[in-house]
């Protein structure tokens, strides 16, 4: 059975993210308009559907990587979801307490919140074992591309879509563009400066 690359887990991670935010920004306003129960758990939970297939991504890349890597991503993973469980604990107990006024909406946060403390800590440990946060070789060159274009593409969705989207949808939009673009300038940053470092 061949390799699962870290370019095949990247392209399908992509696609996954963009039907994601296909669904958020075409079917999820329509969860408010429905007004029969099943249809709108049905249309409610359609956006999980790419969340999870990220997951099974996530599961199947870390079964199939060196013990080194297995081991980074399960660190990774494992201060990640401390980090997102002792948060989770307080704003519950603040909630509970009536310091903060929190709703159901918070939940969804708690994926994205993983993922990102994830991506730091797996970041961390490959930089003390002295390694990036992923192969060179496997990854491609270009890495830095991808991010760009997908935090231009969220930025243009938002700009084109300015007079239909709320402030949420809108805001979400700008936001994860800006970061994703952000990150994509960061790894150019990085890339440049390894390749000066080499003498490339």
């Amino acid at each position: 059975m061949p390799r699962f690359s870290q370019k095949q887990y990247e392209g399908r991670v992509l696609v996954a993210m963009a039907l994601y935010t296909l669904c958020m920004l075409v079917e999820w306003p329509l969860v408010r308009t429905v007004v029969t129960l099943p249809l709108k758990c049905l249309l409610a939970l359609v956006p999980v559907l790419p969340m999870i297939y990220v997951i099974v991504l996530m599961a199947r890349r870390i079964r199939e990587s060196d013990e080194l890597e297995r081991q980074m991503h399960l660190i990774g993973l494992g201060i990640s979801t401390a980090v997102v469980g002792a948060a989770s604990l307080i704003g519950g107990f603040l909630s509970v307490a009536n310091v903060l006024k929190l709703d159901g909406s918070i939940l969804i946060w708690v994926f994205p919140g993983l993922m990102f403390c994830y991506g730091l800590a797996r970041w961390q440990v490959a930089r003390r074992y002295g390694m990036g946060a992923f192969c060179e070789s496997d990854a491609g060159a270009s890495k830095y591309a991808l991010f760009v274009l997908a935090g231009g593409v969220l930025l243009l969705v938002a700009w084109l879509g300015r007079a239909t989207l709320d402030g949420v949808r809108s805001g979400f939009l700008c936001g994860a563009g800006a970061g994703l673009m952000a990150l994509g300038a960061a790894l150019f940053v990085a890339q440049r400066r390894r390749r000066a470092r080499s003498g490339e």
